[in-house]
């Protein structure tokens, strides 16, 4: 298999797919397109769609078959290797697995445009004046605080054990830790546990030790 992704420091998307290859033990060739210097084109644009019209990172390629999307990625990997508790085993967290990742997928559009994941910046100052003016910000940041403190346990995934759904939300944890916006103590347990995690950890290195800085998306704001 074969895993298209975009830097480490700045790709959420990337990160959720390459998460759940790495922390299941699963074999793979990561491939990094470099984002380019301008926004919404340049050579990374024309190198991605040359791969995928959807011209999107991240991007499976395995056995001859093109999966796009990182919802879909999880899923085609959950199908190839049914061995692995991708999903959990239990029927209710398995539903509520789904439930949480695809509302990550679809939602907290707020958090998503005004905080751009940036693993390596500290942001807090940004982070404080957007939580003052934002109502749609604390708005997503709590609910996002109702999925994480209804997890089986507090010292828990949240499913219990790591799957799909905490791929999903590593990139919310590190959006939360780079601009500081206010969160529950049984929030800051979760966000804890998942930067211990062997995967996450790598992947943070791996951003913290990226030579490019890509002015669009440092912008001060």
């Amino acid at each position: 298999m074969q895993l298209l992704i975009a830097n480490k420091n700045y790709s959420s998307w990337s990160m959720r797919a390459w998460l759940v290859l790495k922390a299941f033990d699963l074999p793979f060739e990561e491939v990094m397109i470099a984002f380019s210097a301008q926004p919404h084109g340049g050579e990374f644009k024309q190198k991605v769609l040359s791969i995928n019209p959807n011209g999107k990172v991240p991007v499976l390629l395995d056995d001859g078959q093109m999966i796009w999307d990182s919802l879909a990625i999880c899923e085609y990997l959950a199908e190839k290797f049914p061995q692995l508790p991708l999903w959990p085993a239990e029927l209710a967290l398995r539903i509520r697995a789904r439930c949480i990742s695809a509302e990550m997928h679809s939602g907290f559009m707020c958090l998503r445009s005004q905080c751009g994941m940036n693993i390596r910046a500290d942001l807090k100052a940004v982070g404080a004046k957007l939580w003052a003016e934002d109502e749609g910000l604390r708005k997503d940041v709590a609910r996002i605080e109702q999925i994480w403190t209804s997890r089986p346990s507090v010292d828990s995934f949240l499913c219990g054990v790591f799957s799909i759904a905490d791929a999903f939300y590593a990139p919310v944890v590190m959006r939360l830790k780079t601009y500081g916006l206010p969160v529950s103590d049984s929030a800051q347990r979760y966000m804890a546990l998942m930067m211990a995690h062997p995967a996450v950890q790598q992947w943070v290195q791996s951003a913290a030790a990226e030579p490019m800085r890509v002015g669009y998306l440092e912008a001060d704001r």
